[in-house]
């Protein structure tokens, strides 16, 4: 779908006769929009907040909303997946407000995305088709785009409609006989060698990251990853903590693509903090599945910061959503700290740091736009990605300055006390790890 401002042409619908059923033509262009959103199954009430969503998601992709369409039903019907007495008042529908396309908030079949193009002589497009438009539009990166091309060629993989019969070979007759091969299957031998394609040089995308992930496991520099749904405000805090200078926008998936920065925190900790792309809920497995290398990163963090819009009214759900693709993923039984963010939102909501029994940092509330609590996360973050840490003395020289601010640079410094001699007496909390790097450094 086009950003563009401009006004979209009438679209020409050209009928294509082939045996005794018309074949739709799909037009190319389309913003004005209808939506559908059905109740399907017994007792199962779409929430307020999950239609509102979608409205946004379509809004996201570009879409001018012009009306939409609600109802019930026990099961989807087989053929428009809606019925057919609810497909005639959504073909009224699309007439009377002149839509261009039609988008489900439900899967469609490939039947029935054909059915209900043809009866609606207009573009019909599910959820997940939504979803692949918004992040083909926010892709950025070479990996992004490459990964955002794969899912949308497997999703369209079991949507090619349309074939050449003018170029079948069952016509017959001299001069008139085709090469043997229809269109359709043109375009699937030639979609699956561009799958193979992208699938190769995404997994030597995939080896790469591999590397760093090794080169960081090496400089034994602890990975943190920021996970949870859209717009919880994972870009701003990432913002915060690193001034990385990543796109921030109240919108849908405002960042699709990764990026990873070191963090420093006091007492020597460092950190590499990774903001990855938003989950929603019923995220299309084609996306889940291309952007599987991207969200490695959660699967190999040593700290998962599940960001979570504190102000919002349905939480509970997103954050069930989150914990629910991390399981898809792999990544469940990652250690978690929950950042509740937009305490701003909140009347009389305090920064706080709330502990486990055992004393662990389990969640902190913070706002990422005013910055307050921050100061408790990065805490958090020390206690919890600082690892055991042993309680040293130790005697410097006057003429070692920089092994000293060595320390201020990997150690915790709990006391320096300057010594008559002119040198430094340091009483420091420090890791075995750079207490062994420490070793090695001495003459």
């Amino acid at each position: 779908m086009s950003k563009s401002s401009a006004a979209v042409p009438a679209i020409a619908v050209r009928p294509i006769a082939r045996g005794h059923s018309l074949v739709f033509e799909r037009p190319k262009a389309g913003e004005r929009a209808v939506l559908v959103d059905l109740d399907i199954g017994h007792g199962s009430a779409r929430e307020a907040d999950e239609r509102e969503e979608f409205v946004l998601l379509a809004q996201a992709a570009g879409a001018e909303v012009l009306g939409c369409l609600g109802g019930a039903r026990a099961t989807p019907d087989a053929r428009l997946f809606i019925g057919s007495g609810k497909a005639e008042e959504l073909k009224a529908l699309v007439r009377a407000t002149e839509a261009e396309l039609v988008i489900f908030n439900h899967p469609l079949s490939p039947a029935q995305e054909r059915n209900l193009e043809r009866l609606l002589q207009c573009r019909v497009i599910d959820r997940s088709g939504l979803i692949l438009d918004i992040f083909a539009q926010r892709a950025r990166s070479f990996e992004g785009k490459l990964q955002v091309e794969l899912a949308q060629l497997k999703h369209l993989s079991t949507r090619l409609v349309r074939g050449w019969t003018h170029l079948e070979r069952q016509k017959g007759g001299i001069g008139l006989r085709g090469p043997g091969e229809t269109q359709l299957e043109t375009d699937r031998r030639l979609l699956a060698a561009r799958v193979a394609m992208l699938e190769r040089r995404l997994q030597r995308l995939e080896a790469r990251r591999a590397q760093g992930r090794k080169a960081r496991a090496k400089a034994e520099l602890p990975v943190v990853s920021l996970v949870g749904y859209t717009n919880a405000g994972k870009s701003t805090l990432f913002n915060c903590l690193t001034e990385a200078g990543v796109l921030e926008a109240d919108q849908l998936f405002a960042t699709l693509d990764p990026t990873l920065r070191r963090l420093d925190l006091p007492g020597g900790v460092n950190v590499v903090l990774a903001d990855t792309v938003g989950f929603v809920s019923r995220l299309p497995h084609e996306l889940v599945a291309a952007f599987r290398s991207t969200l490695e990163e959660t699967r190999g963090a040593s700290l998962l910061l599940h960001v979570i819009d504190a102000a919002a009214a349905n939480r509970s759900r997103l954050m069930a959503e989150v914990e629910r693709v991390l399981a898809e993923i792999g990544s469940y039984e990652r250690p978690r700290l929950e950042v509740f963010n937009k305490i701003d939102r909140l009347d009389g909501e305090m920064p706080r740091l709330e502990r486990d029994a055992e004393g662990r940092p389990v969640r902190v509330w913070v706002s990422a736009r005013t910055g307050a609590g921050l100061d408790l996360l990065r805490q958090a973050l020390i206690e919890l990605t600082g690892g055991e840490r042993a309680i040293k003395t130790f005697i410097l020289g006057p003429s070692e300055g920089k092994r000293r601010a060595w320390f201020y640079r990997h150690a915790h410094v709990i006391e320096d006390r300057p010594l008559d001699s002119g040198g430094w007496e340091l009483r420091c909390a420090i890791t075995p790890a750079d207490l062994e790097r420490l070793q090695a450094r001495l003459p």
